[in-house]
């Protein structure tokens, strides 16, 4: 059974701006008011920058509501994967989700596979799952390669719904080729539509199912495989003419995925 969740890129311009102040107290909130069980703090709410104090305070939120937390981080290194297999025990994480790159670091895939093998003894010890995104640089035949080759069921695939196609590749490609080792869905919808002076296009982020991916299909896949957990919302809402705006459209954006999501989930 695939659960629903929501991520904290769902809310990425109001976490950026803090206007309002929203931080991860305020996704445990809406995600309650949704009926959510499941909450996922991304690199935008990075828990290794927090006070002690303040992870205390999810924790004891969290548990208050009735929320698994997962838990993401960036910058794949055998020291960073470390720290945050540690926060998980912390906060009683069992999906950790990791974008590989940061900054100029760009490791070989041989290096991430390398780096993923040596860490399944302390992830089997910590009851945590290492899901690598899909996010731009590699191929989905490059990821899955180091998949297979890392040959251990704590490590598998955040697959994102849109972020291969910083790689040149569509989603239904991508998810034929990762739905067996995805372990975790991020899940964002897009339009892409062709320029005026038709040499190009925008790529431009939409509420579920206003968008042209083909989500259901994706999901449908995946959940066959049998392999994921959760199927967590994020957004690429686009800019408005202020901050305000935007929020707000974030904000409006959430409120039609979340329903669009749980059909997702269920059909």
């Amino acid at each position: 059974m695939l659960l629903p969740g929501l991520g904290s890129f769902a809310f990425g311009w109001a976490i950026a701006h803090r206007r309002p102040p929203f931080d991860e107290q305020s996704l445990l909130e809406f995600a309650s008011l949704h009926g959510l069980s499941v909450v996922q703090l991304g690199d935008n709410l990075p828990l290794h920058e927090m006070p002690t104090h303040r992870r205390e305070s999810l924790v004891l939120e969290a548990r208050r509501q009735g929320i698994q937390l997962e838990v993401g981080a960036r910058g794949l290194t055998e020291t960073h994967l470390a720290t945050y297999v540690d926060l998980c025990r912390e906060v009683g994480a069992t999906l950790l989700r990791f974008v590989i790159d940061l900054d100029g670091y760009a490791p070989a895939a041989s290096d991430v596979m390398a780096i993923a093998r040596n860490a399944v003894p302390e992830l089997r010890a910590a009851n945590v799952v290492l899901a690598l995104e899909n996010h731009d640089r590699f191929t989905a035949a490059t990821l899955r390669a180091v998949i297979d080759g890392v040959g251990s069921q704590q490590v598998g695939i955040c697959l994102d719904s849109a972020n291969s196609l910083g790689a040149g590749e569509g989603l239904a490609a991508v998810a034929a080729l990762l739905a067996e080792v995805t372990v975790n869905m991020h899940v964002k919808d897009v339009a892409i539509t062709r320029l005026p002076h038709q040499m190009g296009f925008v790529v431009e982020g939409r509420p579920l199912g206003c968008g042209t991916l083909p989500l259901a299909d994706a999901v449908a896949r995946v959940r066959a495989a049998g392999r994921c957990r959760t199927v967590i919302l994020e957004s690429w809402t686009p800019p408005g003419a202020s901050v305000e705006d935007t929020i707000s459209s974030e904000a409006a954006s959430a409120e039609i995925s979340l329903s669009a999501l749980r059909k997702l989930v269920e059909s």
